[in-house]
């Protein structure tokens, strides 16, 4: 018959709304053994296994801390029960906690106080003695004892989104204080909030398919607390242009404004501990990060996405089916396989994705620089070098360039029926630090595929993605300035000699940061996360080996105005001491959005 040699899970702690699949072993009759599954429908050896989720219930109530949730709290901020805030956020497992975090959780009492504000309710009966705190000092009237607190958690990330599970939950037992409810009969199970707090028991046992009766023992696997999935404070979208960007969405929809987000999300298979050795082990699981970035993206309401090292059956079993929900249609465009690892699935591309209420696909581009090299070096590398000159310059990088129809119009009465197109360049440049004439090659071959373009059509272009080059990098400066000078000092670096004459490194595209529109504001609170040197932020990468800026969105700028950005992130929107990924951010590259408008043709 068919037994269980071991159970075990990626994770020990169960999180809201983040599956749980538990790894089976199972031992055959004639002692092989394997972690298929063997459902009622295809019995092995006259067996099929059987699963069990239950939620074990303590009569005392247990709440975990929002800073450190695998631990129990044991102190709750009043000042969040009073503020509506969502309670989750509200408990800490001891002062201390409370304490370190308070700079990072006094921006959830300034977010709930200006909404007070605007609904002409007394502020200062519950935030005044906040506010006048300075630089973090508590006092004990803002805490309260968790025993004296009989609330129960009843929204999740600040979002009443996640639903009671379908299949009832049954009271199988009762014993010494302790209610077990049967809450699922699958493999899999997704927490859910009621299980906040409680401990989870998976079972799976052999059961004979005729007598239908258990022939070994049960194998039971307990969990640790469950716990809510931690969720960042929001970030919003800032107003950078004229009146036009105050207006509510669905104005800024029949204006013509639209926004633009990119984002590189951190491919599972480059997501390892021994990279991010600081980030939990759960956080940094697949079944996690995929439901908390798509949480995240969703929640941009952004028309149009730009995504990087996105796995290609991720892609395909997961983003693109979810979006599709929410409205999208999806473009997809896999790196080339010369650099080839042994799995299709382990090689990641860029995704694009827009809102198809707003725009319709007209025509896709796929830059693939491998096939730019092999070109270049059969028309320029000396035969003898032609074999190491590949050998540097295929990095299996690629663009995705795809042109759009937007569903609105800019244009005035002076040209009825005109179509409003958009072009929309996605990319992912060469990672190696070593290889800064590699970057460079890559960005000035994509730039002049963008010009082919720009020739036969007058339209604006979008130019997005994680270029691994940062502000004053030769890359930086071919995109910002349109050239590149030629005392740069990574020009030097040049062993294929690709770079020469430096007077080729050109384009004419007008092209400009969007970002650095924070920089002309007077807003010191948004100035302050800039670099003023680059007019860039000051980071968009964020790891324990580094931190700095990699990604960027640039426009047309006689084409396209910036209209709003979404506020940036700086060392106080972090936990102290975290890099990225963490489990608030799933990826070690923070997303950037823009909106824009399409300048009319009288104005340019």
């Amino acid at each position: 018959m068919v037994s269980v040699l071991r159970v075990h899970l990626p994770s020990e702690i169960p999180i809201v709304g983040c599956e749980l699949t538990p790894y089976v072993l199972l031992k055959h009759l004639d002692g092989s053994a394997s972690p298929e599954d063997v459902s009622e429908a295809s019995p092995v050896d006259g067996c099929f296994l059987r699963y069990r989720w239950y939620r074990i219930q303590s009569d005392k109530k247990v709440q975990v801390c929002s800073v450190h949730p695998t631990e129990q709290a044991t102190l709750q901020c009043l000042g969040c029960i009073k503020a509506k805030i969502p309670i989750s956020k509200s408990y800490h497992c001891s002062p201390k906690c409370f304490s370190d975090a308070w700079q990072h959780h006094r921006v959830l009492h300034d977010r709930a106080s200006c909404a007070v504000n605007e609904n002409g309710t007394e502020e200062e009966e519950l935030f005044g003695r906040f506010g006048s705190s300075g630089s973090g000092g508590l006092n004990s009237g803002q805490l309260g004892s968790i025993s004296n607190v009989g609330q129960s958690p009843s929204m999740i990330n600040g979002t009443t989104t996640i639903t009671t599970p379908s299949y009832p939950a049954i009271v199988t037992e009762r014993n010494g204080g302790e209610t077990w409810f049967e809450v699922a009969h699958t493999k899999t199970y997704t927490p859910t909030a009621d299980d906040i707090g409680h401990v989870l028991k998976f079972e799976c046992i052999p059961v004979n398919v005729e007598t239908r009766l258990p022939v070994g023992n049960s194998f039971p696997y307990f969990t640790s607390r469950a716990i809510p999935a931690p969720s960042p404070i929001p970030r919003c979208l800032i107003p950078v242009g004229d009146v036009m960007a105050h207006l509510d969405s669905e104005s800024r929809i029949s204006s013509g404004a639209f926004t633009v987000l990119s984002y590189n999300i951190l491919s599972d298979v480059n997501a390892t501990n021994d990279l991010y050795s600081y980030c939990p082990s759960w956080a940094l699981s697949w079944p996690y990060r995929r439901q908390n970035l798509l949480r995240e993206i969703v929640g941009y309401h952004a028309d149009i996405l730009c995504l990087q090292e996105v796995q290609s059956d991720h892609f395909e079993e997961f983003f693109a089916p979810e979006l599709d929900k929410h409205g999208y249609q999806a473009l997809y465009k896999k790196k080339t396989t010369e650099v080839y690892n042994g799995s299709p699935y382990a090689i990641d591309g860029c995704a694009t994705f827009f809102r198809r209420d707003r725009f319709s696909h007209v025509k896709k581009y796929e830059v693939e620089f491998n096939k730019a090299a092999q070109s270049l070096t059969e028309a320029v590398i000396p035969t003898a070098q032609k074999k190491n000159a590949l050998n540097r310059l295929l990095k299996d990088n690629i663009a995705l360039i795809v042109v759009l129809e937007a569903k609105f119009s800019n244009h005035g009465a002076d040209t009825p029926g005109k179509r409003q197109l958009l072009c929309v360049a996605n990319t992912h440049i060469n990672v190696h630090h070593d290889l800064k004439d590699v970057k460079l090659w890559q960005v000035h071959t994509l730039l002049k595929g963008l010009e082919k373009i720009a020739v036969s059509a007058d339209i604006p272009m979008l130019v997005c993605g994680d270029f691994n080059s940062v502000p004053g990098s030769s890359p930086h400066a071919l995109l910002a300035m349109g050239k590149v000078d030629p005392m740069h000092p990574e020009l030097a670096v040049d062993p294929l000699g690709i770079l020469r004459p430096a007077s080729k490194l050109t384009h004419q595209l007008p092209l400009v940061s969007a970002y650095s529109s924070f920089v002309r504001m007077a807003l010191d609170q948004h100035r302050r996360k800039m670099d003023p040197t680059t007019n860039e932020p000051l980071f968009t990468n964020c790891t324990r080996d580094f931190i700095g800026t990699l990604d960027y969105i640039f426009y047309t700028a006689d084409s396209l105005m910036v209209d709003s950005l979404l506020e940036l992130l700086d060392e106080d929107s972090l936990r102290k001491d975290t890099a990225l990924p963490s489990p608030e951010w799933s990826s070690d590259h923070i997303a950037l959005l823009a909106g824009f408008r399409c300048v009319p043709r009288a104005r340019r």
